[in-house]
């Protein structure tokens, strides 16, 4: 659950940093996948392509991590 406070009545920086923080859970991804069903074949090829994304982004950290070391 996502939790702002609004501090000194400034809505638009609580409404700001809320945005963030959706971006960030990907709230926004989420929900405009949802927006549409999506076929069960789609959804497992959606998947292995997000995985493989992973998988890479995490083999580019560590190659960069060992670089710097």
């Amino acid at each position: 659950m996502v939790q702002i406070f609004v501090r000194d009545n400034n809505v638009e920086q609580a409404l700001k940093a809320l945005k963030k923080k959706m971006q960030r859970e990907g709230t926004f991804r989420e929900m405009k996948r949802r927006k549409f069903y999506e076929k069960p074949s789609e959804k497992k090829a959606r998947q292995k392509a997000e995985a493989v994304r992973r998988a890479r982004k995490l083999v580019r950290k560590r190659l960069q991590r060992e670089g710097a070391l």
